[in-house]
């Protein structure tokens, strides 16, 4: 998934965030030089605390 952010070729994106710290891992998005803007379309939350966003980049 990397390459294809990297090359801008990603026209949605949908994460769900589970209410978690974790401390580390694996980075979802590559290093930038500029910030990556990106506009929420939707957010659904969930029962457990879940919530499922869907954002596009600008």
């Amino acid at each position: 998934m990397q390459s294809l952010v990297k090359h801008g070729l990603v026209d949605e994106y949908r994460l769900i965030i589970h209410p978690v710290v974790l401390g580390s891992g694996l980075r979802l998005f590559p290093e930038r030089a500029q910030p990556m803007n990106l506009r929420l379309v939707s957010s659904t939350r969930f029962d457990k605390g879940a919530v499922a966003n869907v954002y596009h980049p600008e």
